[in-house]
């Protein structure tokens, strides 16, 4: 992605990017969900074990618990965000990577071993680096592979498991190739801006321009950043909560000894509890006695890259139908993985 956005560039991201819900019909998209939610709690009831009041102080708990967690990582993303965008020279980001597209996805996938930051925090800083010029796939190449090669992740997964099930090493090994299987697929689309959303390319021409100081400059970004992130962390936080209370966990753990739906159900898992990567091994590990290896693997594959609280800060850079394809790839990618060390580990 060029540094400033082109007109021309801006109306092909208008043209590509879905249109917005309009008010009205997000609230009656709302209320219908909620009708179905207590239809749900009056027609199965022996689903749950509190009444619906209770599991709603509960979802509120858990979406605060959430939401706590990835404010600072998030906070973390936007300063080294701002750093990319305001304080480094603009050909610096391009002089440091290889000219080789294969090569430059390479390195960004490692990238994350030097900027331990939360899942969360990535999203704002690979922001901050496509507006330095980083391609759209280049920056999904990072996205995809820093939560799982981040050192706090490393040393985290090593303490719940140590080398036992092979389950560092193919968290390591497969998050490396699919987020390089991810930079690929997407490299080879026609219309790199297609993905983005009309938003974000809108803010890159914003910054691009912005005058003043490099101080008065981080200001305005940092601003602009936590206007971008926050309102999709609270809603990613809110719906982690709302799930966690409304999907019967027994339903899932009922499942743990076939080879097959028990990595099915941590992968659903994964992407409803929402938890931090850097702390995620440890809640894998309270399930390590019911599920296979291939399962436990699967959760710590599926949860940092594509879980609820992930794809709400993703949408404000990329299209639903990125995110789609995201959902697709790293969930079939998880689970073949997961059948794999259950096969042959």
């Amino acid at each position: 992605m060029p540094h400033a956005a082109s007109p021309g560039s801006t109306a092909r991201a208008h043209r590509h990017a879905p249109r917005r819900i309009p008010l009205g019909r997000a609230l009656a998209i709302g209320a219908g969900i909620l009708a179905v939610l207590v239809l749900i709690d009056v027609l199965a009831p022996t689903l749950f074990p509190k009444a619906l009041p209770d599991r709603a102080q509960d979802g509120l708990t858990l979406s605060l618990s959430v939401l706590i967690e990835a404010l600072p990582w998030v906070f973390v993303g936007v300063v080294l965000s701002i750093v990319v965008q305001v304080w480094l020279p603009s050909d610096a980001v391009q002089r440091w990577l290889p000219r080789s597209a294969w090569a430059r996805r390479a390195v960004l996938s490692l990238l994350g071993m030097f900027v331990p930051v939360c899942e969360c925090g990535n999203v704002p800083f690979a922001r901050g680096l496509m507006m330095r010029g980083l391609a759209p796939a280049e920056a999904l190449t990072f996205l995809i592979a820093a939560p799982i090669v981040n050192p706090i992740v490393i040393l985290t997964t090593h303490a719940a498991f140590g080398w036992d099930g092979g389950i560092l090493v193919a968290r390591l090994v497969g998050g490396y190739v699919i987020a390089n299987l991810i930079g690929w697929v997407y490299s080879r689309h026609r219309d790199p801006q297609a993905l983005l959303t009309a938003r974000f390319v809108e803010t890159c021409e914003h910054v691009a321009h912005e005058p003043g100081s490099p101080t008065r400059r981080s200001l305005v970004q940092f601003l602009v950043e936590l206007r971008a992130v926050m309102p999709a962390l609270v809603i990613g936080s809110a719906l982690a909560g709302a799930v966690q209370v409304l999907v019967p966990r027994d339903v899932l753990l009922a499942i743990g000894s076939n080879p097959v739906l028990s990595i099915l159900a941590m992968v659903a898992l994964a992407m409803t509890v929402a938890i931090c990567s850097n702390v995620d091994a440890f809640f894998a590990l309270s399930f390590a006695s019911t599920f296979s290896s291939g399962a436990i693997i699967a959760f710590l594959l599926v949860g940092p890259l594509v879980d609820v609280k992930m794809l709400a800060l993703l949408r404000t850079t990329f299209t639903a139908r990125v995110l789609a394809g995201l959902v697709g790839i790293v969930v079939l990618s998880a689970c073949a993985i997961g059948i794999g060390v259950n096969v042959f580990g």
